[in-house]
């Protein structure tokens, strides 16, 4: 029998402030070698005859941490053009699977746990970097501005977060977080937004950067987790130039990225998230901003797959089927 989760279920049962430690532990063991991930392809769909006209990306996201119980496989599909037919940008279903055995376990909506876990890691990136983080500015006001939002009250306390985007969707998400508890206010501008702001999240599908490089702070961290290919980018290159230091949760993918190829930073630059989350140092990073690019690992798929699975089948959460 399979366990079938709903996104809905797995919000249910979710524990977002525990499911930074099991990310961040993943993130650990992936900087040691102790995991399995393939690389992962990426793949244009809902071409015309010709292969032209793509509607979306697919995304195949394989992994398995060494010596747990499951392993994973995500499937996911990126569609910028889904907001104007009410849907989400980003949808994804995660296959679980017995790593002893093979048989399959769970199948679940990808989507709730792809956010959380992307969430996670900028909260990582905060408790690791700013953790006497105030305010926070985010640029992007879609699922994932909200998770980044979410996952990092959770480790420092937040006095402010100002929502930008180009859209009306800035109200919407700065009224949801605030509903939610979160200090919570829409502005104008991406220079509102990131002025004075103690860390800096940008979250959308851009192709060019989205915030002037003078606005940042020169001790801002900066989170980068909308761009995931050689044509989006939401980072100027100015942004590096003044970085004291710049990691990746995956180097050699995040080189790929628009943002690094506009900045010239290849994979030797970036120092890897998870090695900087184990080696337990506390002391104030050199001057000047702080970039983590995120381009998403399946490794922290298959940690926060399995935590959701676990506390679903505690809570007699979804429902069985045989395949």
């Amino acid at each position: 029998m399979v366990l079938v989760l709903s996104d809905a279920e797995i919000e249910s049962v979710l524990d977002l402030s525990s499911l930074v430690d099991t990310v961040g532990s993943a993130l650990k063991k992936q900087a040691s070698g102790a995991v399995e991930r393939p690389e992962r392809p990426h793949f244009r769909v809902g071409t015309d005859a010709n292969g032209a006209g793509a509607k979306g990306t697919a995304i195949a996201m394989p992994a398995y941490v060494h010596g747990e119980a499951y392993y994973v496989t995500k499937l996911v599909g990126v569609h910028d053009g889904n907001p104007e037919r009410g849907l989400p940008t980003v949808h994804a279903q995660i296959a679980l699977t017995d790593a002893e055995t093979g048989v399959p376990e769970a199948f679940m909506g990808g989507t709730t746990v792809t956010n959380a876990r992307t969430g996670c890691l900028g909260a990582l990136a905060v408790r690791r970097f700013a953790p006497e983080a105030a305010t926070l500015g985010i640029v992007g006001a879609g699922a994932q501005a909200r998770w980044q939002a979410r996952a990092i009250a959770t480790v420092t306390s937040l006095s402010s977060v100002r929502i930008y985007s180009p859209s009306d969707s800035k109200r919407e998400c700065a009224a949801e977080l605030a509903d939610e508890g979160l200090p919570t206010r829409a502005v104008e501008t991406p220079r509102a937004a990131i002025e004075g702001a103690d860390v800096v999240v940008t979250a959308t599908t851009a192709t060019e950067p989205v915030f002037p490089p003078d606005a940042l702070d020169s001790s801002a961290l900066v989170v980068a987790v909308g761009a995931f290919t050689e044509d989006t980018q939401e980072l100027d290159p100015a942004v590096f130039e003044a970085a004291s230091a710049v990691f990746a949760d995956v180097p050699s993918e995040a080189a790929g990225i628009g943002d690094a190829i506009a900045a010239g930073v290849d994979a030797e630059d970036f120092v890897s998230l998870g090695a900087a989350l184990a080696d337990g140092r506390t002391d104030a990073p050199p001057a000047g901003p702080i970039v983590v690019e995120s381009v998403g690992s399946a490794v922290m798929d298959a940690a926060a797959g399995a935590a959701v699975y676990r506390r679903a089948r505690e809570a007699g959460a979804g429902s069985e089927t045989p395949l």
